[in-house]
Protein backbone atom coordinates (compact mmCIF):
# COMPACT_ATOMS: atom_id res chain seq x y z
CA UNK A 1 0.00 0.00 0.00
CA UNK A 2 1.81 3.07 -1.12
CA UNK A 3 1.62 5.58 1.78
CA UNK A 4 0.07 9.36 1.86
CA UNK A 5 0.52 12.88 3.01
CA UNK A 6 -3.14 12.78 5.01
CA UNK A 7 -3.47 12.46 8.12
CA UNK A 8 -2.63 9.53 10.08
CA UNK A 9 -5.49 7.45 10.97
CA UNK A 10 -5.88 7.68 15.23
CA UNK A 11 -8.18 4.31 15.03
CA UNK A 12 -6.78 0.97 14.85
CA UNK A 13 -7.87 -1.01 12.27
CA UNK A 14 -5.42 -3.96 12.19
CA UNK A 15 -7.95 -6.31 13.40
CA UNK A 16 -10.04 -5.72 10.59
CA UNK A 17 -9.86 -6.54 6.80
CA UNK A 18 -11.79 -5.48 3.64
CA UNK A 19 -14.57 -8.55 3.48
CA UNK A 20 -14.86 -7.91 -0.86
CA UNK A 21 -13.93 -10.97 -2.39
CA UNK A 22 -12.78 -8.56 -5.55
CA UNK A 23 -10.68 -6.51 -3.41
CA UNK A 24 -6.65 -7.19 -3.11
CA UNK A 25 -6.12 -6.93 0.38
CA UNK A 26 -9.31 -8.99 1.33
CA UNK A 27 -8.58 -11.16 4.18
CA UNK A 28 -5.22 -9.43 5.12
CA UNK A 29 -4.66 -8.18 8.58
CA UNK A 30 -2.69 -4.83 9.02
CA UNK A 31 -1.39 -3.86 5.44
CA UNK A 32 -2.32 0.28 6.28
CA UNK A 33 -4.87 -0.02 3.77
CA UNK A 34 -8.32 0.42 5.86
CA UNK A 35 -9.25 3.90 7.81
CA UNK A 36 -11.95 4.80 10.34
CA UNK A 37 -14.96 7.14 8.15
CA UNK A 38 -17.30 8.26 11.32
CA UNK A 39 -20.22 6.76 12.43
CA UNK A 40 -23.08 6.62 9.72
CA UNK A 41 -26.44 8.05 10.27
CA UNK A 42 -25.09 8.81 13.81
CA UNK A 43 -25.23 4.75 14.27
CA UNK A 44 -23.43 3.05 16.87
CA UNK A 45 -20.98 1.56 14.60
CA UNK A 46 -17.67 3.25 12.89
CA UNK A 47 -17.40 2.82 9.08
CA UNK A 48 -14.27 1.83 7.84
CA UNK A 49 -12.83 2.67 4.05
CA UNK A 50 -10.20 0.47 2.02
CA UNK A 51 -7.92 2.60 -0.15
CA UNK A 52 -7.70 -0.38 -2.29
CA UNK A 53 -10.63 -0.88 -3.77
CA UNK A 54 -12.57 2.43 -2.64
CA UNK A 55 -15.04 0.02 -0.25
CA UNK A 56 -17.16 0.96 3.19
CA UNK A 57 -17.83 -1.26 5.16
CA UNK A 58 -19.41 -1.59 8.91
CA UNK A 59 -16.76 -2.29 11.83
CA UNK A 60 -19.80 -5.22 12.77
CA UNK A 61 -18.93 -6.60 9.31
CA UNK A 62 -19.04 -10.78 9.79
CA UNK A 63 -20.05 -10.85 13.41
CA UNK A 64 -23.53 -11.52 14.94
CA UNK A 65 -23.62 -7.99 15.67
CA UNK A 66 -23.95 -6.72 12.25
CA UNK A 67 -27.33 -5.31 11.36
CA UNK A 68 -28.62 -5.06 14.89
CA UNK A 69 -30.59 -2.42 16.10
CA UNK A 70 -30.52 -3.11 19.48
CA UNK A 71 -28.09 -2.55 22.50
CA UNK A 72 -24.77 -5.10 22.33
CA UNK A 73 -25.61 -5.32 26.48
CA UNK A 74 -29.29 -6.42 25.32
CA UNK A 75 -27.95 -9.12 22.66
CA UNK A 76 -25.39 -10.78 25.65
CA UNK A 77 -27.54 -10.69 28.38
CA UNK A 78 -30.38 -12.73 26.70
CA UNK A 79 -27.49 -14.86 25.24
CA UNK A 80 -25.76 -15.33 28.81
CA UNK A 81 -29.57 -16.32 30.34
CA UNK A 82 -29.81 -19.08 27.27
CA UNK A 83 -26.24 -20.00 28.26
CA UNK A 84 -27.59 -21.10 32.03
CA UNK A 85 -30.20 -23.18 30.72
CA UNK A 86 -33.39 -20.04 30.84
CA UNK A 87 -35.84 -21.18 28.39
CA UNK A 88 -36.17 -19.63 25.70
CA UNK A 89 -39.81 -17.93 26.23
CA UNK A 90 -39.00 -17.37 29.76
CA UNK A 91 -35.79 -15.15 28.27
CA UNK A 92 -38.31 -13.26 26.01
CA UNK A 93 -40.23 -12.10 29.36
CA UNK A 94 -37.59 -11.46 31.82
CA UNK A 95 -35.97 -8.92 28.85
CA UNK A 96 -39.18 -8.19 27.11
CA UNK A 97 -38.13 -9.14 23.78
CA UNK A 98 -40.14 -11.61 21.32
CA UNK A 99 -39.91 -15.27 21.52
CA UNK A 100 -38.71 -15.37 17.99
CA UNK A 101 -36.44 -12.62 18.14
CA UNK A 102 -34.61 -14.46 20.90
CA UNK A 103 -34.68 -17.41 18.53
CA UNK A 104 -32.94 -15.92 16.01
CA UNK A 105 -30.00 -14.81 18.34
CA UNK A 106 -29.47 -18.77 19.36
CA UNK A 107 -29.57 -19.51 15.82
CA UNK A 108 -27.05 -16.81 14.81
CA UNK A 109 -24.50 -17.40 18.26
CA UNK A 110 -24.52 -21.15 17.39
CA UNK A 111 -23.46 -20.34 13.63
CA UNK A 112 -20.66 -18.06 14.64
CA UNK A 113 -20.12 -20.49 17.63
CA UNK A 114 -19.65 -23.34 15.08
CA UNK A 115 -17.38 -21.58 12.71
CA UNK A 116 -14.85 -20.25 15.87
CA UNK A 117 -14.23 -23.71 17.18
CA UNK A 118 -14.12 -24.89 13.35
CA UNK A 119 -11.09 -22.74 12.74
CA UNK A 120 -9.81 -22.08 16.33
CA UNK A 121 -9.84 -25.53 17.62
CA UNK A 122 -7.70 -27.68 15.86
CA UNK A 123 -4.04 -29.59 15.87
CA UNK A 124 -4.77 -30.41 19.94
CA UNK A 125 -2.49 -32.56 21.73
CA UNK A 126 -4.27 -34.66 24.10
CA UNK A 127 -2.98 -38.04 25.76
CA UNK A 128 -6.60 -39.57 26.49
CA UNK A 129 -10.08 -38.81 25.14
CA UNK A 130 -13.20 -40.20 26.67
CA UNK A 131 -16.09 -40.75 24.61
CA UNK A 132 -19.66 -41.30 25.61
CA UNK A 133 -23.41 -41.12 24.86
CA UNK A 134 -26.35 -41.23 26.26
CA UNK A 135 -29.84 -40.58 25.30
CA UNK A 136 -32.60 -37.37 26.35
CA UNK A 137 -35.09 -37.63 28.75
CA UNK A 138 -38.29 -36.92 28.54
CA UNK A 139 -39.23 -34.05 30.67
CA UNK A 140 -42.69 -35.38 31.51
CA UNK A 141 -41.08 -38.46 32.70
CA UNK A 142 -38.82 -37.06 34.88
CA UNK A 143 -41.49 -35.27 36.63
CA UNK A 144 -43.60 -38.89 37.06
CA UNK A 145 -45.91 -37.18 34.48
CA UNK A 146 -45.45 -39.77 31.94
CA UNK A 147 -44.61 -43.60 32.32
CA UNK A 148 -41.12 -45.58 31.26
CA UNK A 149 -43.21 -47.86 28.91
CA UNK A 150 -45.10 -44.68 27.54
CA UNK A 151 -41.39 -42.96 26.83
CA UNK A 152 -39.74 -45.98 25.40
CA UNK A 153 -42.89 -46.32 23.07
CA UNK A 154 -42.79 -42.32 22.70
CA UNK A 155 -38.39 -42.48 21.95
CA UNK A 156 -38.55 -45.43 19.87
CA UNK A 157 -38.50 -44.37 16.62
CA UNK A 158 -35.26 -41.91 16.92
CA UNK A 159 -34.09 -41.57 20.27
CA UNK A 160 -32.13 -38.35 20.57
CA UNK A 161 -28.80 -39.68 21.68
CA UNK A 162 -26.08 -37.20 22.25
CA UNK A 163 -22.54 -37.79 21.65
CA UNK A 164 -19.37 -36.17 23.80
CA UNK A 165 -15.83 -36.74 23.40
CA UNK A 166 -13.46 -34.86 26.14
CA UNK A 167 -10.11 -34.95 27.22
CA UNK A 168 -10.58 -35.76 31.10
CA UNK A 169 -7.62 -33.48 31.54
CA UNK A 170 -8.09 -30.06 30.28
CA UNK A 171 -12.07 -30.16 30.40
CA UNK A 172 -11.77 -29.40 26.52
CA UNK A 173 -15.07 -31.26 24.59
CA UNK A 174 -13.74 -31.50 21.44
CA UNK A 175 -16.94 -33.06 19.76
CA UNK A 176 -20.54 -33.31 19.99
CA UNK A 177 -23.28 -34.91 17.87
CA UNK A 178 -26.95 -35.43 18.38
CA UNK A 179 -28.23 -38.19 16.16
CA UNK A 180 -29.07 -42.14 16.42
CA UNK A 181 -26.81 -44.86 18.54
CA UNK A 182 -25.63 -46.44 15.33
CA UNK A 183 -21.83 -47.19 13.61
CA UNK A 184 -22.19 -44.51 11.09
CA UNK A 185 -22.59 -41.95 13.96
CA UNK A 186 -19.99 -43.41 16.09
CA UNK A 187 -17.59 -43.46 12.66
CA UNK A 188 -19.01 -39.32 12.40
CA UNK A 189 -17.49 -38.54 16.18
CA UNK A 190 -14.50 -40.22 15.58
CA UNK A 191 -13.50 -38.75 12.48
CA UNK A 192 -14.24 -35.19 14.05
CA UNK A 193 -12.11 -35.71 16.73
CA UNK A 194 -9.32 -36.96 14.35
CA UNK A 195 -10.17 -33.89 12.80
CA UNK A 196 -9.69 -31.28 16.09
CA UNK A 197 -6.29 -33.42 16.76
CA UNK A 198 -2.62 -32.26 15.74
CA UNK A 199 -1.49 -33.90 12.67
CA UNK A 200 -0.53 -37.29 13.79
CA UNK A 201 -0.99 -36.79 17.23
CA UNK A 202 -3.32 -39.77 18.14
CA UNK A 203 -4.11 -40.05 22.50
CA UNK A 204 -2.55 -43.32 23.82
CA UNK A 205 -5.84 -44.68 24.33
CA UNK A 206 -9.60 -43.99 24.34
CA UNK A 207 -11.87 -44.62 27.48
CA UNK A 208 -15.31 -45.56 25.89
CA UNK A 209 -18.70 -45.04 27.53
CA UNK A 210 -20.11 -47.45 24.46
CA UNK A 211 -22.32 -50.19 25.31
CA UNK A 212 -22.68 -52.29 21.94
Amino acid sequence: MMSTNRRPCTIDTSLHFCPPAGCDYQGWLGLGNLHANGHPSGGPWRQLYCRSCDGYFLETHGTRLHGKRLSVELIVRVLACLAEGLGIRATARVFEVDPNTVLQWLVEATEQLRAFITYFLCDIHAQQLQLDELYAVIRALKAGELSAEDAIKRLEGARPWVWTAIDPVSKLLLAIEVGPRTVAMAQRVVHRVSQRLASGCMPAWFSDGFKG
